[in-house]
């Protein structure tokens, strides 16, 4: 079968060279790709918005399955343009929510409301909107700190801010309701309950009705050292963790995924793909932090190389209905991912620097995001370059084998954390 990906980061890199091993496929289109999806499928020009540009696209090119991996796509109703076309309807299916669905991961209180809805264990909280800054001020002093202060829309990764210092959590409020710091996203926001514990992001894909898990994995979002600085899109992961054994993961299994699932279908909201459930492990109890409506970034980088099932065969589930038949089959063995970023990331950083050695790696995989090929020089083009994953018989050699690896690449400027993973060999029952 013919499929169309969407997105061009390091996820769908990895999407991608996972789809290219399936016996099922035929060609894979990358909308718009980057130079490491080059490898595995042939890269589109698509305006996504230009329905008809599409229409054609889908049709001329046979495409069955379309795969969102960005939330941007599937939050701007992506999915219900495809499905709701005339020409279109019953010839293609979409990974990813339609636009209902998606507001799971595109509005904070939407998701807050269907957990409360759905006695899906979260943290208790309260949203303010734009020209309710004061009442969100005041209602700091009826909080413990620390607080936890979240944009309401898509933001990145960024739009988060934990903090002690009530001066600072009023002055991030006034930032988002008042001068506008992440525009509409940050025109409510949601003032949460701050939970001590160890995060996890656990995932799962389902085609409405069943679904399945995938492994789960560990991020490391902050940019520096220790968990120290502002938040990124991720700077590295590891899979499996040791914190999130296997009695965690039958908590996660019946108290998070099946309750979502079944309260999508309660709530008569169809959806079919991928669920990110970011997680906070508070003394072996899962309570979820955030939704997403796709696979994550870098840990899709970490789990699907552990993935040793046909990912396509599970979209033609989905495309079927069929997913309950199907298995997922999972390598015990260890993954770590490692980011390397431009200097500067995640503020100001610049591009256009050669990246030298890629070809060099041989114990890591190599999946690019900020990049960009000039004739035959591969070039940075992003905060985030690429990311590496490595295997190893448990973390501690993982971590090993992938830095190795990282060092055998080099740009100007190049950044990445040095400590991806060290907190789990240090401290295996405390992490």
């Amino acid at each position: 079968m013919n499929v169309l990906l969407i997105g061009s980061g390091g996820r769908e890199h990895a999407m991608a060279w996972k789809l290219a091993q399936s016996s099922l496929l035929d060609e894979l289109y990358v909308a718009p790709g980057n130079p490491g999806t080059l490898r595995h499928g042939r890269s589109v020009d698509l305006d996504l918005k230009d329905q008809k540009a599409m229409r054609n696209f889908i049709l001329e090119k046979r495409i069955r399955i379309v795969v969102v991996g960005p939330e941007g796509p599937l939050v701007d109703g992506l999915h219900d343009r495809i499905a709701d076309d005339p020409q279109l309807a019953g010839k293609v299916t979409v990974i990813g929510p339609r636009q209902h669905g998606a507001q799971l991961e595109g509005s904070k209180e939407f998701a807050k409301e269907f957990m409360f809805r759905h006695n899906i264990p979260t943290a208790a909280f309260r949203s303010f909107t734009k020209g309710q800054l004061k009442e969100a001020v005041e209602h700091l002093d009826r909080m413990t700190p620390p607080y936890v202060i979240k944009a309401d829309g898509l933001a990145a990764g960024k739009g988060v801010v934990v903090t002690s210092d009530r001066k600072e959590a009023a002055q991030v409020l006034k930032s988002m309701l008042e001068s506008g710091k992440f525009g509409a996203a940050g025109e409510r926001v949601v003032l949460e309950q701050f939970l001590s514990g160890v995060e996890v992001s656990a995932f799962l894909i389902t085609d409405g009705d069943a679904f399945k898990m995938l492994p789960a994995a560990k991020d490391y979002k902050r940019i520096g050292e220790g968990d120290t600085g502002p938040n990124t899109g991720g700077m590295g992961a590891i899979s499996p963790v040791n914190f999130a054994d296997k009695d965690f993961m039958q908590k996660v299994h019946d108290r998070v995924a099946a309750p979502t699932v079944r309260g999508l279908r309660e709530d008569g909201i169809p959806y079919q793909g991928f669920i990110f459930m970011g997680l906070m492990n508070v003394g072996g109890e899962p309570y979820v932090i955030e939704y997403n409506v796709r696979l994550g970034d870098p840990e899709t980088q970490a789990i699907l190389p552990r993935l040793r099932s046909d990912l396509l065969d599970l979209f033609e589930g989905i495309a079927s209905g069929t997913l309950s038949e199907r298995h997922v089959d999972v390598d015990d063995r260890t993954t770590a991912t490692v980011v390397m970023a431009s200097e500067g990331y995640p503020e100001d950083f610049e591009k256009g620097f050669p990246v030298v050695g890629v070809d060099m790696v041989k114990g890591a995989y190599v999946f690019q995001s900020g990049t960009i090929l000039k004739g035959d020089a591969l070039l940075t083009n992003g905060g985030r370059v690429l990311s590496l994953t490595a295997f190893g018989k448990d973390t501690e050699h993982a971590i090993t084998n992938v830095y190795h690896s990282v060092a055998l690449i080099d740009f100007e400027g190049k950044y990445f954390r040095k400590d991806i993973g060290r907190d789990l060999v240090r401290a295996p029952q405390q992490a």
